[in-house]
Parts: structure tokens; sequence; C-alpha cells
């Protein structure tokens, strides 16, 4: 394999784009993979097509103001990162927390180009949303808010231009609130966000497919290694909507789920969570929208303050919170306590030094471009249901999800080399993206 060095003068691209700290991460990790394909392929060097997916067609920033129920003018910071459309229209999520800046969504939106490549679906990448925080706020300062930053975003979206979706921060109530005041505007019901309400043309099955899509690309890779999810105890991080029916599809396959967590700290289920903990989960967190500390589940334990790798021995880790939540001190824990396969079900949780740790210790390693894509991918359905004026089945949509990610597993398993004798799932992911993404921009010329 050469080295990065030999194919792509790595330092000067990075210092053209001046990446934050999580963008450069993503650039570098990115560059070690696909140095090889770049190598053998002339024209990629020619149409220097790494240097030119580095920057995004444009970068929107605006400013949101709306007004808190006492009365005061709240102001936050709003962004839309179009990347790249050469495979379609541009398609991620929209995220609202406190921590959300610049750098994370430049990442993000990196990231996003590559995952919905994989998918195979005709979409291109981009992320945005917003230092808002919905916690704690009344279901009328959400919706103020979110019609604010409607006010600035509906300029820059459209069907075939750009379809956002949720994320983070940004569930059904959200959507809804934002889809309201994009047709109130621009008096168009053209579906141009996804993740909506059913009402308002939302797909069923788009509830479960990011945490249903882990899963899936999670047993893949134990069948490919002649083995099966049934009976294997799953560690998951993360108590919102992919953790959550994450879990509950890897217990209908006969797992036993033994955490989930939140930024408070974890909940642990020895012996296996239950059905009905399951189903009260599901309500305490999607429907009160409650904290994990103030969950009075029997046969369970929180641990303030605690990530769940080294409380519980797992054979499966699902990183289901948020980006860079495992690092190597997680790793080592996860090891140690007997992990055999980790599927990330957000968008890079494990750091690039954890993931070296998993590579070591012969570990699966499911990349969140892969294994994380089965909710853009059904995303993309949603939009296909929209605009023909159709309304597809539950069945439908699962049925084509478990194909989207059995298709994106067998692309990592056709483009990744070997490590330690096991198949190295993320160098898979990037190359088997980056070609797609690669002959786009070397067809469309310059």
């Amino acid at each position: 394999m050469p080295a990065v060095s030999d194919v792509l003068d790595l330092s000067s691209s990075i210092d053209r784009v001046n990446p934050g700290e999580l963008y450069r991460s993503a650039i570098e990790e990115v560059a070690e993979s696909i140095a090889p394909v770049i190598a053998e392929n002339r024209q990629y060097q020619k149409s220097r097509v790494f240097d030119r997916l580095l920057i995004p067609d444009r970068v929107i920033r605006f400013r949101v103001e709306w007004v808190n129920d006492a009365g005061g003018v709240e102001v936050n910071f709003g962004w839309r990162i179009e990347h790249t459309n050469v495979l379609g229209p541009y398609k991620g999520g929209l995220r609202f927390h406190p921590s959300v800046t610049e750098d994370t969504l430049h990442f993000l939106a990196y990231e996003q180009c590559f995952k919905n490549a994989l998918t195979g679906q005709p979409i291109g990448g981009g992320k945005g949303g917003s230092n808002f925080d919905p916690k704690g706020k009344s279901d009328n300062e959400v919706m103020r808010f979110c019609q604010a930053f409607m006010r600035e975003l509906y300029r820059h979206i459209g069907p075939s231009v750009d379809v956002p979706a949720g994320d983070i921060g940004v569930g059904g109530r959200e959507i809804g609130f934002l889809y309201g005041q994009y047709m109130k505007i621009t008096k168009q019901r053209d579906g141009v966000l996804t993740g909506k309400p059913m009402g308002l043309g939302g797909l069923l099955g788009r509830t479960e497919a990011t945490g249903y899509g882990t899963v899936t690309f999670a047993e893949a890779m134990l069948k490919h290694a002649d083995d099966s999810i049934e009976g294997k105890r799953v560690a998951i991080s993360g108590a919102g909507n992919v953790a959550l029916y994450a879990a509950e599809l890897a217990m209908e396959k006969g797992a036993k789920v033994v955490s989930l967590s939140d930024s408070g700290g974890s909940v642990i289920f020895d012996k296996g969570m239950s059905g009905s903990q399951l189903e009260e989960m599901i309500d305490f967190k999607e429907v009160q929208r409650g904290r994990l500390k103030d969950w009075s589940g029997n046969g369970a334990s929180f641990h303030a303050g605690e990530r769940p790798w080294g409380l519980v021995d797992a054979d499966v880790a699902l990183p289901c919170a948020t980006q860079h939540e495992v690092d190597t001190k997680d790793a080592k824990h996860m090891v140690d306590r007997g992990v055999k396969v980790v599927a990330e079900g957000a968008n890079m949780p494990c750091t690039h030094s954890a993931r070296g740790v998993f590579h070591d210790a012969g570990v699966l390693f499911g990349p969140g471009k892969a294994a994380n894509a089965g909710g853009v991918a059904t995303s993309c359905f949603e939009m296909h249901q929209n605009a023909a004026h159709d309304a597809w089945t539950k069945q439908r949509s699962l049925e084509k999800l478990h194909g989207v990610m059995i298709d994106i597993h067998e692309q990592c398993i056709a483009n990744a080399p070997m490590v330690n004798g096991v198949v190295d799932y993320g160098v898979g992911a990037d190359r088997g993206g980056f070609v797609k993404l690669a002959d786009a921009i070397v067809a469309m010329g310059v």
C-alpha cells in the first residue's frame, strides 16, 4: 500500500481548506484509505478529485432570531453546508444542539457524501443545523425557532436541489414545524424535508431505519465471519431514536441488549433488556423526552456520568450517540469486556485511535459510513414516495432497507483489504464511496 504522501500532497490540501479538528480527522482518515485507489488511476490524479472533494460547493451561514415564552429575543447561528451534488440533490440532516459548530458540520457533510454514495441512491451530500438547544424548551418555543430557521433556509432548498432531514435534536416534531413553515412561505407541498410526520407525507419505517440498518450491518459482518447475532450480548450507547430501534431489532433477532446511555450516564441491563422495558423506554425517551437518571426500570442500574463500555460484558458494541464518543480508553474497555464486533450507529463515534485498538485486537469494525446509512437510504425512499404521490407500506420500506444494507456490506467486502486476519470495513467503505464520487466528478468535467 503506497504512502499517502506518494499520491497526495495532503499537507497542501489541508492547508488550502484550513479545516477544524473534526474535519481534519475525517480528511486524514479517508486519505489513508483511498491513496492506493488514486495511485492506480491517472484520471483521478489529473482531475484532482480528492482536492475537489475537500471544498464544499457552498457554505451558508445565517442568523436566527426568535422570541421565547417570556417575550425575550433569542439569537442563534444557522448553517447549511452543501458539500457535493455530483450524484444527486444535497442530502443530509439538520442538527440542533449547543455543541454544533461550523467545523462539526463540515465534518458531517464530508462523511455524508461517502455514506450517501454507498447507498446506491441518487443523492449528494450535505449537512446543516444550529447551536439552538431544544432541551428544556416548550413546544411553542421550538416551533418559533423552527419557523425562524426556515425563513432563511427555504431560499436554499428544493426537491431537486437540497433535501434536509433530521438529526440530533431534530425529530418528527421539529421536521413538522420546519415543513409547515416551508409550505406557508413557498405554497409548495413538494416533500423537500424527510423524516416528516405521517400526515405530512412521512414514510412508514423511517423511524426505525437507522437503528435497524445498524443491526442489519452488524449481523452481515457476523454472518460473513460464520457467526450469528442470536444469543449475543449487545452493548448500545445512546437512548434516542437510533439506539432504541437498534435495541428493538437486536432483541427480535435473539440478542440480549445490556446497555443504553445518554449524556447523564448509562443504564445497565446485566441480564438483558426485556420487551416491556423497551416499550417503556421508547415512550419515556421519545414521547416524554425524559433523562435516563429519572427512569425507574426494574432490573436495571443507572451509573451517573459513565459510558457503558467499561461497565458490562458484551460481544457486540453499537455506539449510537454522537461523534467521537469512543476514545482509546473506551475501546480498550470494549476489548477487555469481550467485544468482537463494533458497528457505528452514529456519525464517526469512534476516534481514529480507538479504531486502531479494534484493528490491533482483531475486532470487526463497521464504520458509520456503512453501518449508519440506513437512515439516509430510507430518507431517499421518502423522496421517491413523495415525488410519485404514493404511499409505501412499512414492509416495503424495511425490505428495501434490508437490501440496501446488505449491498453496502458487499461493497465494503469488495473494496476492503484484510488486516490481522479480518476484513477492514473502514477502508472498504471509504474506497467504495470514493470511487462512485470520483467517477462522477471525472465524468462531469471542470
